[in-house]
This record gives structure tokens, sequence and C-alpha cells, in this order.
């Protein structure tokens, strides 16, 4: 899956050449960094490759997120509706802007139920967050008729997603905003960094000026900068975007190789009857960065999981294991509302609310979901034979349960 399995000298290249020169930051010293300028030029490359008409580049995946949220306008008592599956840096981003997270089900997508959106819809409600996990897609088109409906902005989290297409169209450019993390694991890396894509003028310029402490950016070589309203420093340095730059060249070959190894594992597990694929609203868009499946119980996906270990192989189960990075679950520190920082009231009304809430439907999908991921580095044979080995313990597994094992 992630694009350092390919790291080589390509970015060295990209990345001797900012060393050469010195310059590590991505703005002023225009003598200097003798034309290198990694950040503008991957900025580009993305609008490029992804088809949007702006970028702007951050320090990681959870500071695009949380910039996005600044320029589109989600604050103080804002709702942010997202899912109760994703990566905890969702709803970091949200409470970093005062805004409250607003946790509904997922279905067999792997992300938000449209349904359950609508449910959770209220008066305080500003902005609905699918988050595009392991490699596919929300279903964009109901996520974006309640927006419309209900006049609210859509912000998609396509951090997991990278080169993954809706109906032709790159996910993270579909909504009002959109974001990747381009951090050690994902599919194009940088080390660490992230972008915001967008086809508004407006709130690109906002994450351009919130990113670097809000410079306007208009003077040159730093010189005539104003600040027309307070920022942070979120800035990607030329160093980490240097290695994006190359990085973002080799997709092509990434998605390839993915797709290849994605369709040998999944006939392989097609052969089994009791096993049942990931709904994918659109399947051509899947960057295939996992293969996601499932049993028919929780039982029988423990008993599958167990002998895959058994065996030597590599099997993701996001619901066991006391996994506190990814599921309601075991967010225990988001339930318990237990920030270092004092919360403001709604936030921490919220956070509590969460105990008791109802996620048996979410329950349902993730206990019995296995996510295995690609690699991109895998042989011809080496993939065979994981296939073959895959298939074999899980069939295994299944037998033995037939006959009380």
């Amino acid at each position: 899956m992630p694009g350092f399995e390919f790291f080589g000298d390509e970015e060295r290249k990209e990345l001797n050449d900012v060393l050469e020169t010195g310059i590590l930051m991505r703005y002023g010293f225009d003598g200097p960094r003798k034309g290198h300028w990694k950040a503008k030029e991957l900025e580009t490359a993305i609008t490029e490759t992804f088809g949007c008409a702006h970028a702007q580049l951050l320090s990681s995946g959870t500071a695009a997120l949380t910039t996005a949220m600044t320029a589109l306008g989600v604050g103080y008592g804002d709702e942010v509706i997202m899912p109760s599956f994703t990566f905890v840096a969702s709803f970091e981003a949200v409470l970093s802007v005062g805004a409250v997270p607003v946790l509904v089900d997922v279905d067999e997508t792997l992300t938000l139920n449209p349904a359950a959106v609508r449910k959770a819809i209220t008066a305080s409600t500003k902005c609905i967050m699918p988050v595009h996990m392991c490699g596919s897609m929300a279903d964009l088109d109901a996520l974006q008729e309640i927006c419309k409906e209900h006049q609210l902005i859509l912000l998609e989290d396509a951090c997991q997603s990278i080169g993954g297409t809706y109906k032709g169209k790159a996910l993270g450019t579909i909504g009002d905003a959109g974001t990747f993390s381009f951090d050690f694991v994902k599919t194009i890396t940088c080390g660490e960094g992230g972008v915001v894509m967008t086809n508004n003028k407006d709130v690109y310029t906002k994450c351009d000026g919130y990113t670097d402490h809000g410079h306007d950016h208009l003077g040159a070589d730093r010189g005539a900068d104003l600040h027309p309203f307070i920022g942070y420093n979120y800035r990607i340095s030329e160093l980490h975007a240097a290695v994006g730059l190359a990085q973002i060249r080799k997709l092509p070959k990434f998605l390839e190789i993915q797709q290849r190894n994605h369709g040998v594992l999944k006939a392989a597990l097609q052969t089994i009857p009791e096993i049942s694929f990931r709904i994918v609203p659109d399947e051509s868009g899947d960057s295939r960065t996992f293969l996601s499946w499932f049993l028919p119980t929780e039982e029988l996906t423990r008993a599958a999981v167990a002998e895959m270990k058994a065996q030597g192989i590599l099997a993701g189960n996001f619901y066991w294991f006391d996994n506190n990075w990814h599921y309601i679950r075991k967010w225990d520190h988001l339930k318990n509302a237990a920030a270092l920082n004092k919360l403001n009231p709604l936030q921490e009304a919220a956070l509590l609310k969460l105990q008791t809430q109802d996620f048996s439907a979410s329950d349902a999908v993730m206990s019995r979901c296995v996510s295995t991921a690609i690699s991109l580095t895998w042989t011809e044979e080496q993939l065979q034979e994981k296939a073959t080995k895959m298939a074999t313990a899980i069939k295994k597994a299944l037998s033995n349960a037939a006959v009380g094992v």
C-alpha cells in the first residue's frame, strides 16, 4: 500500500536539490534557493493530477482537516457529522476548531450511512464529513443531496483514499474541500504532510494564509506581507515536499500494482461462499489499498483471523484487539472528554453522550470485517502464495466451526 515501499533514486534527487541550497523553508529566501520551489511544484502537480483548481500543502493530514474547516467557516458550536469508523485525527480536527463531532453509524461501505446522517441533522449542523476509509469512497451522491437539501458543507476526509475516484472525479475534489494525508503509510508519502484541495478560490486563499501565521503572501521574499487574520504554523517543509514530488509521479504505477494484487486476492477469496465483500459505490474508483471482506458472524470472523494469525498471515480487524485508533468502541479518551485543555461546554456535553449512544449497527458491520492491506512489493510468487494461504486458512476455520472444533 504505502509509497515508502518504492522509495528510491527519484526521491533522493529531489531531496538533494533542497539540501544543496540549504533552504528548507517553503517561503522566502528567493535568491539562495536557486529556483527550487518543491512545495509550489508539488501543489501544481496535485492540481494537475487530481483535477482541482487549488491545493495548499500542510504539515499533516490533521492540519489539513483543521485548516479546511477553519477556511470553510466551521467553528464554535457547529456540529460536524462524521462516521464511527475513521482515524482519530478526524474528530481531533473537529474539536480543534471548537466544533462538535457528531458520530453516526457506518454501513457495509465502511463509511457514512446516509440514513444515519439524515437522522443526526439538527439546527446546529454545519458540515458533513465523510471519511473515505481504506481506499474506497462514501456514497457521495446521497451525501451531496443531503448537503444541498439542508445547505450544509461537504468536507471530504480523503486521507486514506489517494488515487480513488467517484464517477470520474478524484476523491477529495468533489465536496467544498477535501484533504489528503501524506504520512509515512499513505499511498503517496512525504514522510509527514497533507493537503487541502478545493475549487473555491476564497477557501484556498484563507487556507494559504492560515497555515503561515496569517501571512497574505502578497509581498516578494516575504517582505511586504500583511496579516489580514490570525493564523498558525502548519507549513510543510521543502524536504517533505521534495519527497512527495517524486512520489506523485509514481502514483499511476502504485495504482496499477494495487489493482493487480487486489484482484488476485479477491479472486481467491471469492471461492469461499461465506465471504462477502465491502460495498463500493463506484467499483472502478476503488484505489484498492485494502481488500475489505466479511464473514457472516463475529464468531466466524474471529476464528478465521485467529487461524490466519497462527499461519503467519496478517489480518486486520479494527473492532477487536483493543484498537483505539480507528473505531468508536475503544475511543475512551473521546467518550470521557479527556482533553488536556478545557473543552467548550457544547463539546464536553456531546462527548459524554457518546458513552450511551447506540452504535450496534456499526458494531454489526465492523465486528465481521477484515481489511487486508495490499503491498506494492509482493512478487508474483509471494502474491499467489498469500492468496492460497489466506483462502486455505479461512476454509479451515470455517470447517472447524462447522464441526464444533
